[in-house]
Formats: C-alpha cells, sequence, structure tokens
C-alpha cells in the first residue's frame, strides 16, 4: 500500500526527515556525482533528493503514482511533476539517461511491470537509481517514518529483482546510520553516526541504495541448418505398377 504523498511532505519537513534527506542525498552525489546535459526521472517520491539536479540536467520530471497521489514541485519556478500510472508511465521510449526511485519499490504492488516500463523509458546507456528500506536497519521497524512502510529489502534481494528484469547491478551502498529518534543529540551527530556506521555497521543502515544499468540483450544468431536435397522418383504411367495403372484408366471413366 502506496504511502500518502501529504504524509511523505510531512514528514521530510520534521527535523528528523530533513537529517534522513541529507544523509540520503549525500550518497547519492557520491553514485551520480555529475548528470550534466542528462535527462533526469524521479518516480515514487524522489523530489526530496533532485532539487540539486534541477540547474545541472538538460531536463528533470518527477512522476508520482496516482495510488500515492501528486504535489506540485518546485514551488519556485514552471512545474515538473506529473501524476502517473506505476504500470503505465507516459514518456516515449528511450526518453530518460537517469531514473531515481525513491519511496516506490517498497510500495508497488506491480513491481515487475513497474520495472519494465522505467527500463521501456530509459535510454540505452541508461542508469538506474534505487533507494529502499534496508531489511536489517533500525529505520525498518518503526513506523513513524515512511522508511518503516511497506516492504523492506536486503542489497541482494534488490539486486537479484534488478537482474529479473533486465537490469544489471553495478553497485549497492548503505546510507542513513543515525538512529531514527526525535533525540535532538543525535540528530546533530548524524554525519558522525554516518563515519562510524560506514566503517563498523554496514549490515543495519537504514536504507540500501543500489544503482543498476539497462542491459540490452540481443538476440543470438542461429544459423540455419543446412538440408540435404533428396529426390524422389515420381513414377509416370509407362513405368507405374500395372495395377496403378488401371487404377488410373478406371478413374478416366466417366
Amino acid at each position: 500500500m502506496w504511502t500518502d504523498v501529504v504524509d511523505l511532505r510531512d514528514f521530510y519537513e520534521t527535523h528528523l526527515g530533513q537529517v534522513a534527506r541529507r544523509m540520503i542525498r549525500r550518497r547519492l552525489r557520491e553514485i551520480w556525482p555529475d548528470v550534466r546535459g542528462e535527462r533526469l526521472l524521479g518516480l515514487g517520491y524522489a523530489i526530496p533528493y533532485m532539487r540539486p539536479y534541477i540547474d545541472q540536467s538538460e531536463r528533470a520530471l518527477a512522476a508520482m503514482p496516482a495510488q500515492q497521489g501528486v504535489l506540485q514541485w518546485p514551488l519556485d519556478g514552471p512545474g515538473k511533476v506529473a501524476l502517473v500510472e506505476e504500470t503505465r508511465l507516459p514518456f516515449p521510449d528511450l526518453a530518460f539517461d537517469r531514473v531515481l526511485i525513491v519511496h516506490g519499490l517498497e510500495y508497488s504492488e506491480a513491481l515487475r511491470p513497474m520495472l519494465r516500463e522505467v527500463w521501456r523509458v530509459l535510454s540505452e546507456s541508461g542508469r538506474l537509481l534505487v533507494v529502499v528500506p534496508n531489511r536489517r536497519g533500525l529505520w525498518a521497524r518503526f513506523e513513524r517514518t515512511p522508511f518503516g512502510h511497506g516492504r523492506p529489502y536486503s542489497a541482494s534481494q534488490v539486486s537479484r529483482l534488478l537482474r529479473d528484469t533486465m537490469f544489471t547491478p553495478l553497485r549497492s551502498e548503505p546510507a542513513l546510520y543515525v538512529p531514527p529518534s526525535r533525540w535532538r543529540f543525535l540528530r546533530r551527530g548524524a554525519a558522525a553516526w554516518e563515519r562510524i556506521g560506514a566503517r563498523w555497521m554496514p549490515p543495519i543502515a537504514g536504507v540500501v541504495v543500489v544503482e543498476a544499468k539497462k542491459e540490452i540483450y540481443a538476440a543470438n544468431t542461429i544459423e540455419a541448418r543446412q538440408r540435404r536435397r533428396v529426390t524422389v522418383p515420381v513414377p509416370d504411367s509407362g513405368t507405374a505398377p500395372r495395377s496403378q495403372r488401371s487404377a488410373n484408366r478406371r478413374a478416366d471413366v466417366p
């Protein structure tokens, strides 16, 4: 079940949501530091992480599933958001160079059809970046954050799902080690939590970030087997057996 877009917006306006956005955005920027001249699509509720890419990319659009709802974005310029069906994206083939999915994979009720649509709209050299709640992390255990809803994943589960939908996983990175607590002193030490967690506690990160590329399967060329011509003689009336000639003559009589 999809989380309502208003609830997602309200979470990211809290102090805890701002910390989560900052820590995850830092990881995304490490993986995709430069998208100049490229076309970017954010699917799900990716807008908290797309702001740095607006001016850098050739085009940046956000697609919000109808089950989730839609909000205006950005607030200080022309709208760059569309309400879509997750299994039928209203974009032509090969329309984007990069797709970022946040708060999407864990909520979708049609995972493979959605990812097949993502595959369709990606260019031949396109890259996909997925952010999902970590199955072993603390954030997946608390329902007061969006990461505590839907289905959490391990890195291997995401990689297997992507391979099944014609993507090749390239790298998997953990992020968001600060505990999902309202205590201010914990939030203030978010940067330290990230350094310590990345070094000593990778399995308990709050989210898993997986990058993949679009896989193009070329049809194998199968050479046709050479066929040996066999000549089968057909007997004529002069060489046909006597019984056959008699049958032919009887068939000719009106």
